[in-house]
């Protein structure tokens, strides 16, 4: 978004990494790929928003791969939270 792009502009320490879901899980074949999506995104998005919000970082999910855009520790953390959704553990529900 365009907001995101000025804020990559005031930001120095500012990193990507990508990963494969595969990767994480080499497992998953197809429908079980498309669910391992969704749970990143959650429902309505609200998994993957609070990852952002809680990390500040942003996350771009792109057909099977990973993208994120943050700080060094943010990164870091987002990447732990999500291969520990990959991986079957529980998201955090209200």
């Amino acid at each position: 978004s365009v907001e995101d792009a000025s804020a990559m502009l005031r930001l120095d320490n500012l990193f990507t990494e990508s990963f494969d879901i595969t990767d994480v899980r080499q497992t998953l074949k197809d429908q079980h790929l498309n669910r391992a999506v969704g749970r990143i995104a959650g429902t309505r998005g609200r998994t993957k928003q609070h990852i952002e919000q809680a990390t500040r970082t942003r996350i771009v999910v792109a057909d099977h791969r990973v993208h994120l855009l943050g700080s060094v520790d943010g990164i870091r953390q987002a990447r732990n939270v999500i291969c520990d959704l990959l991986m079957g553990g529980p998201t955090a529900r209200p």
